[in-house]
């Protein structure tokens, strides 16, 4: 499941120029982000960018932790899947509506996408300095778990960072606002 994941993400980087053209300027979230003045710096937009991460992270954290009080058999594989599909249209959102040099996009998406690297260091960290809590006790499955988190975490990051820095469209479009 994982590299069928690993999978599709690479086909959508590689295609993204498909993902681009259905994310429209004429799109109203597109159009109110590029007319506000603070989201045309790069700092800014990168704040925003990884603000946006955090929650979209933690929204999916807590349904994921939500649905282990029911038991609705393969829903987090549904929840997962939509939240990958919800990234990358705001990823997708965010880069259509940003104008700028190539340089500072490439600030903007790096800031916005640090936090899944952040993620992918800590769970490399944790993985690392993996203990068992008692004599005896084997930590596989832990291990197993932060291999996952880093492997899921470095590819948002790659993604994310894909999706906002390198955009195919022209650089400083003169759009009618």
């Amino acid at each position: 499941m994982l590299l069928l994941g690993l999978i599709v993400i690479a086909v959508l980087i590689i295609f993204n120029n498909k993902l681009f053209g259905r994310v429209k300027y004429n799109n109203k979230i597109v159009q109110t982000l590029h007319t506000q003045q603070w989201f045309q710096n790069h700092w800014l937009s990168g704040l925003f960018l990884f603000g946006i991460n955090v929650f979209l992270f933690g929204a999916t954290a807590l349904l994921l932790y939500l649905l282990t009080l029911i038991e609705i058999p393969f829903i987090h594989i549904l929840i997962m899947m939509g939240a990958v599909v919800v990234s990358i249209l705001v990823w997708v959102s965010i880069s259509e509506s940003w104008n700028g040099t190539r340089r500072n996009r490439l600030k903007m998406g790096f800031l916005g996408s640090s936090f899944y690297l952040f993620l992918s260091l800590l769970c490399m960290y944790r993985w690392i300095t993996l203990k068992p809590s008692y004599p005896g006790e084997g930590p596989f499955m832990a291990a197993l778990g932060f291999l996952f988190g880093f492997v899921v975490s470095s590819v948002a990051f790659i993604t994310c960072f894909a999706f906002t820095a390198f955009s195919r469209k022209t650089e400083n479009h003169n759009r009618i606002v």
